[in-house]
């Protein structure tokens, strides 16, 4: 009996889950659902704010998946009826035996005052194209780049988005330009430990960009230009680029899967729900570590969540029970603007804390990243 496989999400583990099961769209429906007709490759989000890509250059249609038999659905989803198994959306009912949330964390500018009004998105293409342009004349001034908040997606990219900056106005030679790094955390990246947060800081200080940690973001006026933190001190800025708030998506709050701030609880292992035949992957979910902290939420885990869900999904409707599990590996580039690249790399579910490395920033992890994004959509469109 044919059965109907949806995947809530296009971005990178709705994305490989689709491709890993388009086997089955032979015999099963398998459909992808996204608010967003294209996959925007967000690791390369920071290069078109360097204008190193087009917004053109770092998306794909979603629809292109349809000539693998995978059929693409543009719509919002509402809600989810999970007793009946059925999606909600404004274009009609969708049921569903297996389903795959692969969501991603949403952001929310309007959750944190002035932000909207004051600070440009460094996770949004409008927002990246708009610091491409703010930049291109701005010769004189502070520039702030601010986490207004915890959790936020990919750890390094406003650390990479500072560094990129400073590389960008170093080659224009404008001396008169201040950058600043501010955030909620102790230290960079702090889950993947002191010795990588504290790299990261040195690499900030080495282009002598000003290192603010443990500033939480009460408000921001748009109108002074003024930043007030939690302690009532506040920093002026002249031009401001930022974190927003995340939040997992609205229409999940009080469904049966998820936990007290919203995220999805799964198996961190299996990545199952606490429902049959639903599972959960990426930003969306809520996995806690064996330190106690958040595993971050990052486009690498959601890569290799997916393979586990899509092998589990196979197995499960072939009535196997060779579970595949995901083990904590995960990886990312840094990104330093002048050519080089780090590359930090280990597994967050070593105990008692993840075990992490960071290899020297040189080219070679540069050019693997460019070689990473051609392949990425070579592979799977």
């Amino acid at each position: 009996m044919s059965k109907k496989i949806v995947i809530l999400g296009g971005g990178t583990g709705g994305l490989i889950v689709a491709n890993k099961l388009r086997k089955l769209a032979k015999v099963n429906d398998v459909l992808l659902v996204d608010k967003e007709k294209n996959h925007l490759f967000n690791p390369s989000l920071l290069w078109v704010m360097t204008g190193w890509r087009t917004k053109n250059q770092i998306q794909k249609p979603l629809s292109r998946l349809q000539r693998k038999g995978i059929k693409f659905v543009n719509t919002l989803v509402e809600n989810i009826d999970f007793k009946n198994q059925i999606i909600v959306t404004p274009d009609g009912d969708m049921p569903y035996d297996y389903l795959v949330i692969a969501l991603g964390a949403s952001t929310f500018p309007e959750r944190m005052e002035g932000f909207s009004e004051s600070a440009y998105n460094v996770f949004d293409l409008v927002g990246v194209e708009e610091i491409r342009d703010a930049v291109e004349d701005f010769d004189k001034g502070r520039i702030v780049v601010l986490v207004s908040s915890m959790p936020f997606k990919c750890p390094a990219a406003p650390y990479e988005a500072a560094l990129l900056l400073s590389a960008h106005f170093t080659k224009k030679k404008r001396k008169n330009v201040e950058i600043e790094m501010v955030t909620p955390e102790t230290i960079p990246m702090a889950v993947a430990g002191e010795e990588i947060g504290n790299m990261v800081v040195s690499l900030l200080q080495s282009r002598g960009i000003s290192f603010k940690p443990q500033h939480q973001t009460t408000h921001i006026d748009p109108t002074k230009k003024k930043i007030t933190f939690s302690d009532e001190k506040t920093l002026s800025y002249d031009l401001l680029i930022g974190v927003p708030p995340h939040g997992p998506p609205e229409f999940l709050k009080d469904s049966p899967i998820v936990e007290e701030k919203g995220w999805v609880k799964v198996n961190p292992r299996t990545m199952e729900t606490d429902l049959e035949n639903v599972y959960a992957l990426g930003d969306v979910t809520s996995i806690i570590l064996p330190d106690g902290k958040p595993l971050p939420k990052a486009g690498v885990f959601a890569h290799y969540q997916a393979d586990v869900v899509a092998h589990n999904i196979l197995a499960k409707m072939k009535n196997k029970s060779d579970k595949k599990e995901f083990t904590g590996k995960g990886s990312c580039f840094i990104e330093l603007g002048d050519g080089r690249a780090g590359y930090a790399s280990g597994n967050f579910y070593t105990e008692p804390t993840p075990k992490v490395n960071l290899k020297k920033p040189s080219r070679w992890w540069h050019w693997q990243k460019v070689l990473f994004e051609k392949v990425w959509f070579w592979k799977w469109f």
